[in-house]
């Protein structure tokens, strides 16, 4: 990627909302323009009635097959998994897709460390990441480069190697290593790591890339993507849901998808399913371009800090919490940074005196439990959630979107998604009513 800071994860939006000038660059009404397909089968009428601040407000009536909400790369990856089995979706995002926390995200792309419960999913991803490019068109500077996570103390490596057992079965092949084996394999490790667990085909990638080309190749099978069109009304006549969007949009379909990330809550409120989930901004930052020598990913036990090099140079990293200036925009602490600065020196030691060019954050949606909700809800036939991945949804996003798409088209998920059920916010949790609306893939592809 052209420019001083090399390929680093980074919005291309100004503080004043909009965005630069080479990012406006796209087709003309690409969000809002239909399909390919035949008009039968896409079965829409859209009529553009005014533009305005660079958006186009539109007046439009839109029957279609899903509606997800929510640009991320869960929504995106979703969006792109019905397309694929021929279902008719329109995705929607109130901004721009991927410009939220799954594009400004730190970029690690790792199993290592997530609950036992999302192994299943996470293994799923990790095949999915393996066939990127074919799938959305771009590497996303996507590298298995492994993810190291150090230990501080041997309560640590006692942590490491308790999970390495229980994790045993799900095939992550974590290697621990002792303080000499870590010395003799990453030299740069500061003295204060007694040891690591590495997770060799772990690795990095560049969310600011990857998370719009999932809605870019969503599009290009077919998914209708309609950028800055917030959601003003959902609403449910025993039959379909009805959105509105305040560009004028108004769609109609059986399926309705809620990913829209830290915002979901409200929407699952709406349906009688409200959730305990907060926001979160991580703090991060990028240094100046340095002589390389880490090529591996790296977080630490116990949390605190996580950090990569690119390979321009930079080094990302990050840790702690930053603070919200509004619902949409959040800035990382100035304590947080200073924590950061003073860990990577502890720990990465070629750091020391690095120059800091760029912070930035975004807001994450987390629940207490640290476990996302996913799958059907059970007030609503027809509605599906996918949201609040606390921070870690990048690597795992493009399994949850597809285990979604299996939903609608299936009734059911190859793999299981009981642990992220939306009933364990409800005092009396009920089951979902059989699903009766499936739409069967049109297609032979019956996975991303």
């Amino acid at each position: 990627m052209p420019g001083r800071h090399g390929a680093l994860p980074r919005p291309n939006v100004r503080p004043g909302g909009g965005r630069d000038r080479r990012a406006r660059k796209r087709t003309p009404d690409r969000a809002s323009r239909p399909s390919a397909r035949s008009g039968a089968h896409q079965a829409h009428s859209v009529r553009r009635r005014a533009t305005l601040g660079g958006a186009a407000t539109m007046s439009a009536l839109i029957e279609t097959e899903a509606i997800v909400i929510g640009g991320g790369i869960v929504g995106a990856s979703a969006a792109l998994a019905l397309a694929r089995k021929g279902t008719r979706v329109a995705l929607l995002e109130r901004d721009f897709c991927g410009s939220h926390s799954s594009g400004v995200n730190y970029g690690g792309v790792r199993r290592q460390g997530r609950p036992l419960s999302q192994l299943p999913l996470s293994q799923r991803a990790h095949q999915i990441w393996g066939s990127l490019r074919e799938l959305i068109g771009i590497d996303g500077e996507y590298r298995r480069s492994g993810h190291l996570k150090l230990a501080r103390s041997e309560q640590d490596m006692n942590a490491l190697r308790a999970y390495a057992e229980a994790s045993r079965e799900f095939g992550l092949n974590l290697q621990l290593l002792n303080r000499e084996q870590l010395r003799a394999r990453y030299p740069w490790a500061g003295d204060v790591a007694v040891g690591a667990s590495l997770c060799a085909e772990d690795g990095h990638a560049n969310p600011r890339l990857v998370s719009p080309a999932f809605a870019r190749a969503a599009r290009h099978v077919g998914a209708q993507v309609f950028e800055q069109a917030a959601v003003s009304d959902v609403s449910h006549d025993g039959e379909a849901f009805t959105v509105s969007t305040t560009s004028g949009l108004t769609l109609r379909a059986p399926w309705l998808l809620n990913c829209a990330g830290a915002w979901a809550g409200q929407l699952a409120a709406q349906f009688s399913e409200p959730v305990p989930m907060y926001s979160g901004h991580p703090a991060m930052l990028v240094t100046e371009p340095l002589p390389m020598f880490m090529d591996v990913s790296t977080g630490v036990e116990g949390g605190g800090i996580y950090a990569r090099q690119v390979a321009r140079g930079n080094c990302v990293l990050g840790g702690g919490q930053g603070f919200a200036l509004d619902p949409a925009r959040a800035r990382p602490g100035q304590a947080a940074l200073l924590d950061i600065l003073r860990n990577a020196a502890e720990l990465y030691p070629p750091l020391a005196g690095a120059q800091a060019i760029r912070t930035w954050s975004g807001t994450e949606g987390y629940l207490p439990d640290r476990e996302p909700v996913l799958g059907p809800s059970l007030t609503r036939p027809g509605l599906l959630h996918g949201f609040g991945f606390a921070g870690a949804g990048f690597q795992i996003g493009p399994a949850a979107g597809e285990a979604l798409a299996e939903w609608v088209c299936a009734g059911s998920s190859s793999i299981s998604l009981d642990a992220f059920s939306i009933g364990r916010f409800q005092q009396s949790p009920v089951q979902p009513d059989p699903v009766t609306n499936v739409i069967p893939s049109h297609r032979g592809r019956s996975s991303l």
